[in-house]
């Protein structure tokens, strides 16, 4: 058993050298035949076409030519710790405890919940990155479509030691730091969704999901997910069940996934900070600055009921405001809602 093992492992590991290898040839934007990759890697043309499927069944988008071989997109950019460490502010970086990025996982979020389960010392200031997600996940348990090296997914864990009720608008106050980070990155019209969506152009570029494993009313550890479509293939997008957007379509220049990861690390430590401090007290104005419904007739539901009003804002602790028809201003608190507007699909 203990032979079989190691030669399982061993041939996990070839794999995923081989993968690796061959996305780093392929990343330079030419064409490479079957055979001339084989003898790169010292593999069959039959092992190269095995890891090429693969790559494809996760969502990378490859182009292939009879006579010609198999390509990447231009512009195809890997995920990498060092370049991503190399653009963090030094008080992040002093903040930082692990940086990982992987070639693929079930989410980066539940990759965070095993760490944190395993590790004896605390894992707040880790960050976890992965090119692709197995089964990722947004709020209300939705798929969250995860093509390989297209976008961007990201978890950050961090201590909070006044439990769960400090932790409010929390999620809108991440949402806020991404904002900071696009718009450090030149992407303008950036609007926020209630509770945890980013949006531009009235479309989703990248959403938030929160997650705490702990004691609720004391000592507990938050897990920030954060997802942000960069340049999604059109055969993934069309899995997703509203109108998105990507970098891609919406950002006048190229942006560098090694960059997006970098500065958003550096403007959500920023905001974890000082939250326990702040509160979401500290980002309600800039928050309502960037809220994508405001003023707009909407509905907020629950699985039992729905609620119709036109959203004016956010109160100090993340809390959505909604004046019904009668004037009467009812408040909202996040979890499993759902807020849709009447008049589009947003």
């Amino acid at each position: 058993m203990f032979v079989l093992f190691g030669l399982t492992l061993i041939y996990r590991l070839g794999v995923s050298r081989i993968k690796s290898e061959l996305l780093d040839i392929l990343r330079d934007g030419n064409f490479h035949s079957g055979e001339d990759l084989g003898n790169l890697l010292g593999v069959s043309r039959t092992a190269i076409w095995k890891q090429l499927q693969k790559l494809e069944s996760m969502g990378l988008e490859l182009e292939s030519i009879k006579g010609r071989g198999y390509r990447l997109p231009q512009g195809f950019e890997l995920l990498d710790d060092e370049s991503i460490k190399a653009e963090l502010n030094p008080s992040v970086s002093q903040q930082l405890k692990d940086l990982h990025v992987h070639q693929s996982l079930d989410s980066t979020n539940k990759e965070a919940n095993q760490l944190i389960q395993e590790l004896t010392e605390t894992a707040s200031g880790t960050v976890i990155l992965s090119e692709y997600q197995a089964i990722g996940r947004g709020r209300r348990g939705k798929n969250w479509v995860s093509p390989f090296a297209a976008n961007l997914y990201l978890s950050m864990v961090w201590d909070f030691d006044q439990g769960a009720s400090a932790l409010q608008g929390l999620s809108l106050a991440i949402g806020v730091a991404v904002s900071r980070a696009l718009k450090q990155l030149k992407v303008d019209g950036v609007q926020l969704k209630w509770p945890n969506d980013i949006y531009i152009n009235n479309k989703k570029l990248g959403g938030i999901l929160l997650e705490m494993v702990g004691d609720p009313a004391g000592q507990c550890t938050v897990i920030i997910g954060i997802g942000i479509n960069h340049s999604m293939p059109k055969q993934s997008g069309d899995e997703i069940d509203q109108a998105w957007t990507d970098l891609s379509t919406v950002s006048p220049k190229t942006v560098s996934r090694n960059s997006l990861a970098a500065f958003i690390v550096n403007h959500c430590f920023d905001v974890l900070a000082d939250y326990q401090l702040k509160g979401f007290a500290g980002y309600q104005d800039e928050w309502q600055a960037m809220d994508a419904f405001k003023e707009t007739q909407a509905v907020v539901s629950t699985m039992n009921q729905s609620t119709v009003g036109t959203p004016v804002g956010v109160n100090e602790f993340g809390a959505l405001k909604m004046q019904l028809v009668s004037g009467e201003i009812k408040t909202f608190i996040g979890g499993e809602l759902s807020l849709r507007a009447l008049s589009n699909d947003k």
